[in-house]
């Protein structure tokens, strides 16, 4: 199978995008298909890029106006293509408008016109060609290929029918102001798109390859690892690297939300979206553009459309039957009560085109996946990842936050505070046997105990090395038997250590079986940790949990600090699941927040896994369900709270679309309503719906 991105120019149904997605779903040889219609993206797993072409058929069947097009073919003249794209789009638009502008004019001076018939006919049906053409071409189309519920079909039938019984004006002035506010809606959906777009500009244009001293621009894409590229003021480094030569400040906000710049000097990485503020720098590359930090920002935030929420899911499964129920209502309505209670059938039969004009599901299927896309939109602006709206709608309703202590919590940056020998051998001593057998590991508290060590090991006295998960390591050094770790490492192995009360982490040495000593290792607290489990319990979280692997007295005294509600010390990975099942259980929804590294198990297992720190970081990016850029552990507070604001006005849009479209139903069935009012409550809540979704972005 193989990964492709079709551009869909020119996409502006919402329900038209459904269609497309559930016809290309049904090609053998095909999946994870989704449609992006924010983006106007398809994304396709195929077999046999021959597929493409059926895909295109398809798109051409539903939407003739669409052009389709393979991102991996034109990404190289993206710059050309979009402008083209751009110029084209806008000459439409003007076209549209003069178009419209012609219908009206004649529309009024039919109006206007008394005498005779024959001429005020001819008027009101040449403006109706003018403004509805289109409508009636692609209901004809589409009923030629069994495609009959939509909302061509709709207006065609419902202007047709006012025709029949002579209701000429509003005929016309109802596909004329059907036309309008088509155009309306597009405008305000393209600006909405822009505006979303506009929070994941961090683009790089090109990059700036040093070769023999001379300097020339090329595509990021065009820049092999290793290269040489400089980076000039105001200019967006377009590639991950490591700063060789120079220094400056550097805007960070387009990837982590910070506006406060950042210090860059020789040696320091540095990440494609940075901003350069101020002086030249020689940058080294380290990663191809496919791979850098850039790439994975934007890829996470356009794929989050593929994993669609519940609600998302509801409502386009609603939209397949809804327009055909309405159909079938309309039908009934003009049919069955002139038969049942007498009355002129005209009469009826109007009241049914009132029903067909408000019918179109249109303003439910465009609000939604519009609103899902602000809010993840929203929050990349502040640094947060979300990869779907399926986890951005089950950040609202969390209930239990369990948090990794290390790295999460506190800064993870560990600090020997203390060296205690015994039995006879001093503290040097035991640290540099400690150093050693530490050696090895990458683990956090392992660099911490090296980095006070400070002396070259030499790797021949260093005869053995195993580590022990979860509890520490045993290794041979210089003959000796050597174990550094917890309290079970040492029990394990037949150390008795004497009664000891020293607050903080604790790493015990055994040497050839004989307690040696212990060294203490300190971990800061966050800053923003204490006033963040504060912030939560006042959103309604009911449970903060600590989970950690360090000893009793280190978990309470965090525990206490911090006002977490419940802790659990001396824990190895597979107890951390283990607890985390307890919670989801017992009906919880339950987020875990963690480095992203080591706490893939329980990532992977909760409803959604938050990752700290994961400012290129690979494995938190791949490992988290969110992935907060920074290590700010407040992001979580922005996360639920746009996670909330986007599923509120979410709803907000639901009930009132429907709450609109029910009681024109009802009034159209009871006489009270008509065409007019149909058309302008029907264009009105969409567009109501399109500048709702808008206050995500506030």
């Amino acid at each position: 199978m193989k990964k492709k991105e079709l551009i869909l120019d020119g996409l502006s149904c919402a329900n038209c995008a459904v269609k497309i997605e559930e016809k290309v779903k049904k090609i053998e040889g095909i999946n994870d298909v989704s449609i992006n219609f924010v983006t106007k993206t398809l994304k396709v797993n195929v077999d046999d890029e021959n597929k493409l072409k059926e895909i295109e058929k398809i798109v051409k069947e539903i939407e003739p106006d669409v052009k389709v097009y393979d991102k991996d073919i034109i990404k190289n003249d993206s710059q050309k293509k979009n402008s083209k794209a751009d110029r084209e789009k806008r000459f439409n638009k003007k076209d549209e408008i003069v178009r419209l502008l012609y219908s009206l004019t004649i529309f009024i001076i039919a109006i206007l016109v008394k005498e005779p018939f024959g001429l005020k006919l001819s008027l009101f049906i040449v403006s109706y060609i003018i403004s509805g053409w289109k409508v009636l071409y692609r209901s004809f189309i589409n009923i030629k290929k069994g495609l009959i519920f939509d909302e061509n079909f709709l207006m065609s039938i419902a202007t047709i029918g006012a025709f029949s019984i002579g209701q000429f004006a509003e005929a016309v002035g109802v596909m004329i102001f059907y036309e309008i506010g088509e155009l309306l809606q597009n405008l305000a959906v393209d600006n909405s798109r822009r505006s979303i777009k506009s929070l994941l500009e961090i683009r790089p244009d090109y990059a700036n390859i040093i070769d023999n001293d001379r300097t020339y621009k090329v595509s990021p894409q065009e820049v092999s690892v290793g290269q040489l590229i400089l980076v000039k003021p105001g200019e967006r480094i377009p590639l991950d690297g490591v700063v060789i030569r120079g220094s400056t400040m550097v805007d960070t906000s387009a990837l982590t939300g910070e506006p406060v710049p950042k210090t860059i000097k020789e040696g320091d990485e540095v990440l494609s979206g940075f901003v350069n503020l101020n002086g030249s720098i020689t940058v080294k590359v380290e990663k191809e553009y496919s791979q850098s930090t850039y790439s994975k920002i934007l890829e996470i935030v356009e794929n989050a459309s593929s994993k669609k929420a519940k609600t998302e899911k509801i409502i386009s499964k609603f939209s397949r039957y809804y327009t055909p129920i309405v159909v079938f209502s309309a039908i009934a309505l003009a049919i069955l009560p002139p038969l049942v209670f007498g009355g002129p059938f005209k009469q009826w039969l109007y009241r049914a085109l009132v029903f067909l004009v408000i019918s179109c599901p249109c303003a439910l299927v465009l609000s939604i996946p519009l609103g899902y896309f602000a809010g993840i939109g929203k929050l990349s602006k502040k640094g947060v990842l979300v990869k779907g709206g399926n986890y951005l709608e089950t950040l609202k309703k969390i209930d239990t936050i369990i948090f990794d202590k290390t790295g999460t919590l506190t800064e993870g940056v560990f600090e020997v505070t203390e060296v205690k020998a015994y039995n006879g051998i001093n503290s040097h001593e035991l640290l540099k046997i400690a150093a050693y057998a530490e050696s090895h590991s990458n683990h956090p508290i392992a660099t911490s105990i090296k980095k006070y060590y400070d002396e070259e090991i030499d790797e021949k006295l260093i005869q053995e090395y195993q580590e022990v998960v979860g509890e520490g390591v045993k290794a041979k050094i210089n003959g000796e038997t050597v174990l550094v770790g917890n309290i079970d490492l040492m029990k394990e192995n037949g150390i008795n250590i004497p009664e000891l009360e020293p607050n903080g982490t604790i790493v015990y040495v055994g040497i050839n079986d004989s307690f040696a000593g212990y060294i203490k290792i300190s971990d800061k607290i966050r800053p923003k940790a204490k006033d963040t489990i504060n912030k939560l319990k006042k959103l309604g979280i009911k449970k903060t949990v600590l989970l950690t692997g360090d000893n009793e007295e280190t978990a309470r005294k965090v525990a206490l600090e911090l006002g977490v509600d419940e802790y659990y010390a001396n824990l190895l990975p597979e107890d951390k699941v283990a607890l985390l099942e307890r919670y989801l259980n017992n009906v919880h929804t339950v987020a875990f927040v963690g480095d992203g590294i080591n706490d893939a198990p329980v990532l992977a297992r909760t409803d959604v896994g938050i990752a700290m720190g994961g400012l290129g970081s690979d494995a938190a990016i791949e490992a988290a369900d969110v992935v907060i850029m920074e290590d700010d552990i407040s992001k979580i507070i922005d996360a639920i709270n746009i996670s909330r604001k986007t599923i509120k006005i979410i709803w907000q849009n639901i009930i009132f679309i429907l709450a609109v479209k029910i009681l024109f139903l009802i009034l159209a069935a009871l006489g009270l309503a008509n065409m007019w009012g149909a058309v302008f409550a029907d264009v009105g809540v969409s567009l109501l719906a399109v500048f709702n979704c808008m206050r995500i972005l506030k």
